[in-house]
């Protein structure tokens, strides 16, 4: 009997773990490659506004974290540094800065969506043409599917 229980244990154990690796490594899998170097640093040169991603902020940890610069002109982000991955990444801008999901939480209705972050080692992003930067000050980035918070910059 204690032998049925071991396997039942460690079989069940061995699933859970197999699901959250699957979490975890299927946005790597079907990551789509980042925008050439060259590329993003042509659209970064004709930004208006840039900002540094950094580890540091309240709501990011081990699992949900950027680095790097966000660079925003009229029609376009753009991301040069990395991301940890993860799923159904969002890009929204806000009117206050915000480092942590209780915070986004309650603004997020006021947030814009730009759009999905589909490689996790830079990005570029159209902003909609009826969107002005000038009207916000802080891009997030954020994980729709968990509800969590990865990173956060104040632009203006």
């Amino acid at each position: 009997m204690k032998r049925v229980l071991l396997l039942t244990a460690t079989h069940i154990a061995a699933l859970g773990i197999g699901f959250g690796l699957g979490i975890y490594l299927l946005p790597i899998l079907i990551a789509e490659p980042a925008p050439e170097a060259a590329v993003l640093e042509q659209e970064a040169a004709a930004a208006e506004f840039s900002a540094e991603l950094t580890r540091d902020l309240r709501g990011s940890d081990g699992l949900h974290w950027g680095e790097g610069t966000i660079s925003i002109s009229a029609n376009r982000i753009v991301h040069q540094g990395a991301l940890a991955p993860g799923p159904d990444y969002m890009v929204y801008l806000t009117k206050q800065f915000v480092e942590h999901e209780d915070e986004f939480g309650p603004i997020k209705s006021q947030a814009v969506r730009i759009g999905s972050v589909k490689s996790f080692d830079g990005f570029l992003l159209d902003i909609p043409a009826d969107v002005n930067i000038e009207e916000y000050s802080t891009v997030v980035i954020w994980c729709e599917t968990f509800g969590e918070f990865i990173t956060a910059a104040q632009y203006r």
